[in-house]
């Protein structure tokens, strides 16, 4: 039986959604859509829009609107966030010297296959688990004459703990001497905080000084009362998936865990500024039909000393 990640798809799908639909866009996946057959697209997309009673009760509208409603609302504001986030600090990176990039959990993730002028003079990872792994790779040759010459698939099980050992393997092309920049996105929530911690030690273990991690992380609040409804779905919805979400963090308890793995938080994010740095031109664009960050989601950068 092939493992996908139901999670995976539905990111790319929302990707896949944005960047058609709109002339102003948060982030532009434009091969998002190409990696999902057309009935799989339609069949997410006619399975959202059915999805508004839970989301949205009380909402009065077509099947289209109600789709918009929640790509908008739901399903879009992490994946676009995050990924503008990751990869406007990987281009900082890699201007002041980084020269490896790894993308754990890679899942639909297309950035090697539109990578910019200056991302060819790095090496790029996607480290996942191997079902996954084989079935992007699958549908990404529909997509792309050739693989990249700079990207190397390294499969993965997070939960056996034998990436770094696989990681390691790649000894050609990855070098434990060179500066990394390291994804972890949308990671933080399915793993408990004992795997999280003991994944960001590992990496502290091998990347050199000079290195960062990116990730997005759920605030303390997440799975209290305290949380908002559209967070509250959001848990339900994972939760349906058979992809439990896990733990979540305040930010001093983040500090810490970072800084025993001698990680520095050099960039820190929370949802009104996500809103306001990366949402705001698309607001703008379409003030009957706003993005906000999502509730309780920070984004975290931080640097190995």
């Amino acid at each position: 039986m092939e493992q996908k990640s139901m999670t995976a798809l539905v990111s790319a799908f929302s990707r896949a959604y944005h960047s058609t639909q709109n002339a102003e866009k948060v982030f532009d996946d434009y091969l998002a859509k190409e990696i999902l057959r057309e009935d799989e697209y339609e069949q997410l997309a006619s399975n959202m829009s059915k999805g508004i009673g839970f989301f949205n009760p009380s909402f009065v509208g077509t099947q289209d609107e109600a789709l918009r409603w929640v790509v908008n609302n739901q399903l879009s504001p992490s994946p676009l966030g995050r990924a503008v986030f990751a990869e406007k600090s990987l281009e900082n990176a890699v201007q002041i010297g980084a020269k490896q990039y790894l993308i754990f959990a890679a899942g639909y993730d297309t950035f090697a296959y539109r990578q910019p002028d200056w991302a060819s003079k790095i090496q790029i990872f996607e480290i996942d688990h191997p079902a996954t792994s084989a079935d992007k790779q699958k549908r990404i040759q529909l997509v792309a004459a050739e693989k990249p010459a700079n990207l190397h698939y390294v499969p993965v099980d997070f939960k056996e703990n034998n990436w770094q050992s696989n990681l390691l393997a790649c000894t050609e092309e990855f070098d434990v001497n060179k500066i990394s920049f390291c994804s972890l996105l949308g990671i933080s929530y399915y793993l408990s905080k004992q795997v999280f911690t003991e994944t960001i030690n590992t990496i502290s273990s091998f990347v050199p000084k000079g290195s960062s991690i990116v990730f997005d992380y759920p605030d303390e609040y997440t799975y209290t009362d305290k949380a908002t409804e559209r967070v509250k779905k959001q848990t339900a919805m994972a939760g349906a998936a058979k992809e439990k979400m896990l733990a979540s963090y305040s930010y001093l308890e983040l500090e810490k865990l970072l800084v025993d793995s001698n990680f520095l938080i050099y960039e820190h994010l929370t949802p009104n500024e996500i809103t306001e740095q990366y949402f705001k031109k698309y607001n703008q664009a379409n003030p009957e039909r706003p993005m906000t960050a999502f509730d309780n989601v920070n984004y975290c950068l931080a640097v190995r000393k």
